[in-house]
């Protein structure tokens, strides 16, 4: 079974990833995980990243698209694999067809782990810190004890990171999901992408997930 997991950030995607490979026991494949190994093994597309990474620079397409083509065709893929962070672009996903096709793979299901825009900003802009130690909180689910006082030492500096207000969080979202759409459009089309409502328990969202993979 080679399935494509997809969803936007703070939908639960790793959760479910994590399950799936803990059940189905298939290699989790993800663009991290293969660009670390590359660059880690020093094969010839791994170093290229590498210059690419540390002169700060983002990795062509067909840097990525080379290093995906070397994972798949290792041997633990031969019983199948979850693919979770590619493609990312419509133009990967074409690229993706093409190194499937030759090496005799495909995929046999997309699973969209959906969670509404303004529930994932709720989720991702709750997080704020202490100032003082550092102590991570949530507004929706890990407050302090004490009103603006920090359970860890006492404080009341707390503070947001950049990356978790909003407006970015907004931003980020909307990036994701123009990207994300010619591919979910295109999956559709090709009666691969089972959608899964992820704003629910995370058992009652891998049971949705266990029965599109057990019917593949």
């Amino acid at each position: 079974m080679n399935i494509l997991i997809m969803g936007l950030p703070g939908a639960g995607k790793g959760t479910q990833a994590e399950r799936i490979i803990d059940t189905y026991h298939i290699p989790h494949i993800s663009t991290g995980d293969m660009f670390r190994a590359a660059m880690k093994n020093g094969t010839e597309l791994g170093k290229l990243a590498k210059s690419y990474i540390d002169a700060g620079n983002l990795v062509p397409d067909e840097v990525t698209n080379g290093i995906v083509k070397e994972r798949l065709a290792e041997q633990d893929t031969e019983k199948g694999f979850l693919l979770d962070g590619f493609p990312r672009t419509f133009d990967q996903s074409s690229a993706l067809e093409e190194i499937l096709t030759d090496l005799g793979k495909k995929i046999d299901a997309v699973i969209e782990i959906h969670v509404e825009e303004d529930v994932l900003i709720d989720r991702l802009a709750g997080r704020f810190m202490c100032k003082d130690c550092g102590a991570t909180y949530h507004k929706l689910n890990h407050m302090p004890k004490v009103e603006d006082t920090c359970d860890r030492c006492g404080g009341h500096n707390f503070y947001q990171r950049e990356d978790d207000k909003p407006e970015v969080v907004k931003n980020r979202l909307a990036v994701n999901i123009k990207d994300s759409a010619p591919i979910l459009a295109y999956y559709k089309e090709n009666g691969l992408l089972h959608t899964i409502d992820g704003n629910r328990d995370i058992d009652v969202v891998f049971e949705d997930v266990k029965t599109i993979i057990d019917n593949i």
